[in-house]
């Protein structure tokens, strides 16, 4: 195998994701002189695009996705090899391309990203949403459709229900409450109220009508309908389609057969069971069924509730699974309990000369108490990031510190088109029934939680225009004992920023 090496690069990246471009971009400046390969299936790349520092640790960027090319241009050293990888030997310090070709490698940076946990696998009614190819497979699918099941419960399921018009939407989620990997019920129930709107016009002041604030019983339903005669026009899916993050419906239309209304109904606390076909109903026990005939959907869902579901199709959106399958094979990787590829305090694995970076690691360092994990875009940026300095001041002979990003968890992003802002332990995770919790929230306006520990902030979430991002950045990071202002911190008749400059 080794004789058979077409050629040896000083550097190869797998995978043309935020992690490994960034890691590119970094390699490739740090070392100009040095060959650097980013080996990637898909024709297009996605790129960071209107970085902006907002504080210390929070960043906003958009991701949008390129020809390899344009990287290739901006960087004369740069070799992008367009295909998957078939396997890797790390004795060897080779890989194979699935076309069989044979690279090379002084070091390597695995980026392979993740995979969506589909339902089932091979079912033609189950569509798994993970990328801007997966997207436009749902347009186009949407067009047709008079009712789809969204399963999943992350920042994707929460976008897609919000987005989707002339569908109904049947939502399982598995939690007593929305968007449970992001907020806590009082956010859910914040946010809930949008469902029901009439969808602002891009950008505009939301209207918000009343809304109860009783929790459903377990296993309940929660229907929500919103009058949609007055459709926006003229949102055409001609724009460039970005990469699935934050804005992945951007430029493409989610709307479905009927015109009109948007109707979602939510069903809590409950998990899929079983999908079938309408065959497979007719031959079936008999179920418990709403108000349709039997045969009249092409797919089933029966959920852990009891209640099952006719639809056009379902939407898989259950997170992902690190994408670590061509790697593992006659090699010692050490994984992590979610399959990551664990990585230390400069992004290696347990390989040697391999690194790894974005949603296909795990970060297995003893973490700092303000910082977790999460895979999502910020952190593949700021991984592929550090991970192309750790590779770089390896070859250089520099030492290296572990970078600022990991001291403090933060994340910009928005749901329901409200500003979210998350620092720190903003769900309370890890520290048990030592906590508590300040909440303000102004209805159809804001809603500010901060999570106290000992006296200190340890996390927050923002929805809206808060502006209080960097002072409870400073916060969080100063440690700063906050028993004297007890409720007062989050007065809004008081400027919090002139206490703390």
């Amino acid at each position: 195998m080794a004789n058979r090496k077409e050629k040896t690069f000083r550097f190869i990246i797998v995978g043309g994701g935020i992690a490994g471009v960034t890691c590119v971009e970094q390699l490739s400046s740090q070392i100009p002189s040095a060959d650097v390969a980013l080996i990637t299936a898909s024709p297009h790349i996605k790129t960071v695009t209107n970085y902006r520092q907002v504080s210390k640790t929070l960043e906003e960027f958009d991701v949008e996705e390129q020809p390899s090319s344009v990287l290739e241009e901006k960087f004369p050293n740069l070799t992008v090899i367009h295909s998957a990888v078939k396997s890797l030997h790390t004795r060897s310090h080779s890989l194979e391309t699935t076309d069989g070709r044979v690279f090379g490698y002084e070091k390597l940076c695995i980026c392979g990203g993740g995979r969506p946990k589909l339902l089932t696998q091979e079912n033609p009614y189950v569509l798994g949403i993970r990328d801007t190819d997966s997207a436009q497979e749902l347009q186009k699918r949407l067009s047709k459709a008079k009712r789809i099941v969204v399963v999943g419960n992350g920042g994707i399921a929460l976008e897609l229900v919000y987005e989707v018009e002339g569908c109904e939407v049947i939502w399982a989620v598995k939690d007593k409450a929305i968007g449970n990997t992001f907020f806590d019920a009082g956010a859910a129930q914040f946010l809930i109220p949008s469902l029901e709107a009439d969808k602002p016009e891009k950008d505009a002041p939301c209207k918000r009508p009343r809304y109860t604030t009783e929790e459903p019983a377990p296993g309940g339903s929660h229907t929500f309908t919103a009058d949609r005669n007055a459709r926006r026009q003229g949102s055409s899916s001609t724009e460039a389609g970005s990469a699935l993050g934050p804005d992945w419906h951007e430029g493409i239309v989610l709307q479905g057969s009927e015109q009109g209304t948007r109707r979602v109904s939510l069903e809590y606390q409950c998990e899929v069971e079983k999908i079938f076909t309408s065959e497979e109903l007719l031959n079936s026990p008999p179920q418990t069924l709403g108000h349709e005939n039997v045969g009249s959907w092409p797919v089933y869902i029966k959920l852990t509730n009891g209640k099952t579901f006719g639809c056009d199709f379902v939407v898989s959106a259950t997170g992902v699974v690190p994408n670590t399958e061509p790697f593992l094979h006659g090699n010692n990787f050490a994984l992590a309990e979610d399959g990551g590829l664990q990585v230390d305090d400069h992004m290696m694995t347990s390989e040697p000369d391999v690194y790894a970076a974005g949603d296909v690691c795990t970060a297995c360092w003893e973490h700092s108490p303000m910082w977790q994990q999460m895979r999502l875009w910020t952190q593949a940026r700021q991984m592929g990031w550090y991970a192309g300095r750790c590779m770089a001041a390896q070859v250089l002979s520099e030492p290296i510190e572990l970078d600022f990003c990991f001291e403090l968890f933060s994340h910009i992003t928005k749901f329901f088109n409200y500003k979210v802002v998350l620092l720190g332990k903003f769900n309370g995770q890890g520290l048990g029934s030592d906590h508590e919790l300040l909440v303000r929230c102004t209805k159809g306006l804001e809603y500010v939680k901060v999570v106290l520990s000992g006296g200190r902030m340890v996390g927050a979430v923002l929805i809206g225009e808060t502006d209080l991002e960097e002072t409870f950045e400073n916060l969080i990071l100063n440690e700063m004992d906050l028993t004297p202002y007890g409720e007062e911190l989050l007065n809004p008749n008081i400027d919090i920023e002139d206490y703390f400059d």
